[in-house]
């Protein structure tokens, strides 16, 4: 049995099949789905799986209860790759309590028509199953408008299992702990790409893979909601958390502070002196403006510089180090009297993270109509709204004397920006 410590069980599963996470983000190496079981005099379910893979789900429940029926399943993020099975799980247990919040019964109505059998909860609430007690911490657009959290901690002096307290204000450090340890039941937060190879616990895996992974899955997934997130972080600031129960990725245990101090730092756009160079070329010119660009820029003593061809790498991964790195270069050609496509693209999906506190620089070429330059000086004045370093360098044709002169110096000024 997947015991992760006093009567909490993990029972999710792999998804080693599926190669683009929400159509979208790159899955090299799977995703987990993660739920969560707690067997007490109530049985509680924290989460559910997506539908595809309900079978091994209900395998793993039965792993530990068995027969026995569940009395409530906590819904903390509607998403369906996390409550995909609440309709089927209904089928099975028909008896089932759904905990959630208003807003998650405003989406379960649209999403599985369940509109019965629900508990609704607020900020605050409390539920006792036994021995554990559960607290909800609701974490509005962490990264959806119905997103909270669970805390289950101390057991209460007289429990009864089947109520739920009054709303209180404040969310308070537990008076106590299950077997010595706090859990927080987090949602998508805290989560990263890759499935859970055998281990489910941290300090049971080498988990070198999943720095990058958690960096990855928060600026492509929540990086949009720094805001919210920082309003989470700060709801919590009383607990003393063991165990963070995410919904994708390890159960953190060893490195819960590393994993807070992370989404602390993401939340802030808070990032290392370092250089994102990205460009989109035909015939190699603008390539080597930016090779151009970087050899000055590490002269000058940069030594965190990573550069991506547009149209090779997945804008995944350049989005991801802009979340690592203070300082973007970007470069392109004109192409049918504007932007390059993939750069025009990834100008977008830059726009959309809504990352603060960056310092920008930009470079073009044309054959004959220059277009390059001013469609990205467009994107940095209306969207992006980085602080500009150096001076743009358009480029005709090819690089010269003057535009490698030019590039030089647009990467000297970064670099030192970066290491003022």
């Amino acid at each position: 049995m997947k015991e992760i410590t006093n009567k909490i069980f993990y029972v999710g599963v792999n998804d080693r099949n599926k190669t683009l996470f929400e159509g979208l983000w790159p899955l090299p190496n799977g995703v987990s789905y993660n739920a969560y079981l707690i067997d007490d005099e109530k049985v509680c379910l924290i989460d559910t799986v997506e539908v595809d893979f309900f079978m091994p789900f209900l395998e793993n429940i039965r792993e530990v209860i068995g027969d026995r029926p569940i009395d409530y399943v906590v819904v903390n993020h509607m998403e369906p790759d996390h409550s995909g099975s609440l309709a089927l799980l209904r089928q099975f247990y028909p008896n089932i309590q759904i905990v959630g919040n208003k807003k998650t019964f405003d989406m379960m109505a649209g999403f599985y028509r369940l509109t019965t059998g629900l508990c609704e909860v607020k900020n605050g609430d409390k539920l006792s199953l036994g021995a554990h007690e559960l607290q909800f911490v609701l974490t509005p657009m962490v990264h959806w408008p119905e997103t909270m959290m669970t805390l289950a901690s101390a057991p209460l002096s007289s429990p009864e299992g089947d109520t739920i307290a009054p709303s209180t204000k404040t969310i308070e450090a537990p008076s106590g702990a299950v077997g010595g340890a706090t859990i927080l039941f987090s949602g998508d937060a805290f989560g990263c790409f890759g499935a859970l190879n055998g281990a489910f616990v941290d300090e049971q895996m080498n988990c070198d893979e999943f720095w990058l992974e958690m960096t990855r899955y928060y600026s492509n997934i929540v990086g949009k909601y720094g805001t919210p997130v920082q309003m989470a972080l700060k709801k919590l600031a009383g607990v003393q958390v063991d165990y963070i129960c995410s919904t994708h990725g390890p159960v953190w245990h060893e490195h819960v502070q590393r994993v807070i101090g992370i989404y602390d730092r993401l939340s802030r756009y808070e990032a290392e002196p370092g250089l994102v160079i990205c460009y989109g070329t035909m015939y190699g010119n603008t390539e080597r403006a930016a090779e151009v660009i970087a050899r000055a820029a590490a002269q000058a003593g940069l030594k965190n510089i990573v550069m991506y061809n547009v149209s090779k790498t997945h804008h995944s991964y350049i989005i991801r180090d802009l979340f690592r790195y203070r300082g973007l270069i970007v470069g392109a050609p004109t192409y049918n009297t504007g932007l390059y496509h993939e750069m025009n693209v990834l100008l977008d999906e830059l726009s959309q993270k809504d990352i603060k506190g960056r310092l920008f620089g930009w470079f073009g070429s044309f054959s004959w109509a220059s277009k390059a330059v001013s469609e990205i000086t467009r994107w940095n004045e209306e969207k992006l709204k980085f602080e500009q370093v150096g001076q743009p360098v358009e480029i005709k044709q090819a690089l010269n004397d003057d535009t490698i002169a030019q590039c030089e110096a647009l990467g000297r000024a970064m670099a030192e920006a970066l290491l003022d």
